[in-house]
């Protein structure tokens, strides 16, 4: 768990074992320490089996420069509200489709970020989202706005990344962030 803390800069509470980070419910978000612009951004996650429905199974979420979230929740064969199921950009924009595995599988988002964009202290252009989610495109260029939750209270160029602490035993693994 070296690099990540909770929001308030504290050790991370979530568990790591070869090579694989679970969430630990009630110990908060992960924050990376790292902040990035513009990047290219792949991880893996596995929803836990688990019963329940709508938005009480396997919820979490990646949340880009701890202000845009893409939705993590087992979507698969679950009813919920379009812009909050997995694959959203949560409140904004519904996947063109629905690509998600079932529980206890492996998943991968691929997720193509450009920054919002900024002149003379005022932005001058919302961040853009490409998502691909097992291998299927969900998003293309999606203009995105923060979601409620983000960190801080203004838009910036850079920003880390948060993975949502929902109460679910979520599993991330394969993480990794490249500056474009």
């Amino acid at each position: 768990m070296a690099g990540w803390t909770t929001r308030d800069g504290k050790p991370s509470g979530w568990k790591a074992a070869d090579g694989v980070m679970t969430v630990v419910p009630r110990t908060g978000d992960s924050v990376t320490e790292f902040v990035f612009g513009d990047a290219q951004i792949h991880l893996e996650f596995m929803t836990p089996i688990e019963e329940g429905s709508g938005q009480d199974r396997g919820n979490s979420g990646v949340y880009i420069h701890g202000r845009y979230e893409v939705q993590v929740l087992d979507s698969y064969q679950s009813q919920t509200y379009p812009d909050g199921q997995c694959g959203a950009i949560y409140q904004q924009h519904v996947p063109r489709v629905n690509a998600c595995r079932p529980q206890g599988e492996w998943q991968s988002y691929d997720i193509i970020f450009r920054a919002p964009r900024f002149e003379n202290g005022k932005k001058v252009k919302n961040a853009v989202v490409t998502v691909i989610h097992n291998g299927v495109l969900i998003h293309d260029h999606a203009e995105v706005t923060p979601t409620g939750g983000a960190i801080g209270r203004d838009e910036m160029e850079k920003g880390p990344l948060l993975l949502q602490e929902h109460g679910h035993e979520v599993k991330y693994r394969n993480i990794w962030v490249r500056g474009l």
